[in-house]
């Protein structure tokens, strides 16, 4: 009995010696991870107080961003802003980026649940390696927990860099709403009441005869000049904010049309606006031919020349409709 009773005591001795040799460095590891994470939180806020968007070096990144323990979101703009890199869209995405990281900052519900960082090639290109990156800019957010995902990833040419746009995004990835506020831009009011001053300064001179007011051509022209802009796309640009072109930072190569129907740059939104003008031209010159009293040689001219405008700019039109719209033209057969 008494064998089996010091058998018991040495088994229980044991045991909560295995459970203080293990329970005592997973304390002491737990300790050491929060301080290590109270210290990042405090680094990045003390950044955040002085700076929005933080600018990170692949030292900053690996040891704020990649590596453990983290329990913030990091949104993280990869860009280059050097001006021998001539990428005109950084610049733009980077205006509308500092924007929105104002008005997390600013704003009451600013926490250190999120904070906003840039990487800029010519200061990280080895972060650009470590993420098989070879595009800018791009926008990733890096989850409080575990790696990014498809998701994670922006889709610029789809969405835009509307600071709007990219905060629809972050609430969708984080849960964090942002209202984005801008600051205030006085040059679309001063060209509006300058405008109103013109129109008021050319009524008050014409006071005395109005007949211009009723000029059937005017009221066309005008007409037609918005339907030109609304059919290219105009009102697109003004809701989703795409970038003007996109240049390969490999090759150099400027693209000026988007490769998707579901996008479309500035720049094309200009080309669809003066190959819709050309056919318009195209055909008021027809018209002209087949109604005017003119000679009938000025006619043949006008007719040619408006059969010339519409093959071409209509031709040129339906290239980019079949290089945006693979598979065109469809097939009846299944």
């Amino acid at each position: 009995m008494a064998a089996r009773w010091w058998l018991w005591c040495v088994s229980a001795n044991m045991a909560v010696a295995l459970l203080l040799s293990y329970g005592v460095p997973s304390a002491s590891a737990q300790r050491k991870k929060e301080m290590v994470l109270s210290e990042k939180v405090s680094q990045l806020m003390e950044w955040t107080n002085k700076r929005p968007v933080i600018r990170m070096n692949g030292d900053k990144f690996r040891r704020l961003v990649k590596a453990p323990p983290r329990n913030y979101s990091v949104i993280v703009m990869f860009t280059a802003l050097q001006l021998h890199r001539q990428c005109v869209v950084c610049k733009q995405a980077d205006e509308e980026f500092q924007i929105l990281a104002n008005s997390w900052r600013y704003s009451s519900a600013f926490t250190n649940r999120i904070f906003f960082a840039m990487v800029d090639f010519d200061e990280g290109s080895d972060v650009f390696q470590m993420l098989n990156m070879n595009s800018a800019p791009t926008f990733i957010n890096f989850p409080a927990k575990g790696k990014p995902k498809r998701g994670d990833t922006y889709e610029l040419q789809v969405r835009g860099f509307s600071a709007e746009q990219i905060a629809r995004w972050i609430a969708d990835r984080t849960d964090v709403n942002i209202r984005v506020i801008r600051p205030p831009n006085y040059a679309g009011p001063l060209m509006l009441g300058l405008l109103l001053a013109v129109i008021g300064g050319l009524v008050y001179l014409r006071r005395s005869n109005m007949e211009f007011l009723f000029n059937k051509t005017g009221w066309a022209f005008a007409a037609l000049c918005f339907v030109l802009a609304m059919t290219s796309g105009q009102m697109w640009n003004h809701i989703r904010g795409p970038p003007y072109a996109h240049k390969n930072p490999h090759t150099g190569h400027v693209n000026y049309i988007h490769g998707s129907s579901q996008a479309q740059f500035v720049a094309e939104t200009h080309i669809v606006l003066l190959f819709n003008g050309g056919v318009t031209l195209g055909m008021v010159l027809l018209c002209e031919a087949a109604t005017s009293d003119m000679d009938i040689g000025k006619r043949k001219i006008m007719c040619v020349a408006g059969i010339a405008l519409v093959v071409l700019f209509f031709s040129w039109m339906l290239s980019i409709f079949r290089s945006k719209y693979h598979g065109y033209p469809y097939s009846f057969l299944m």
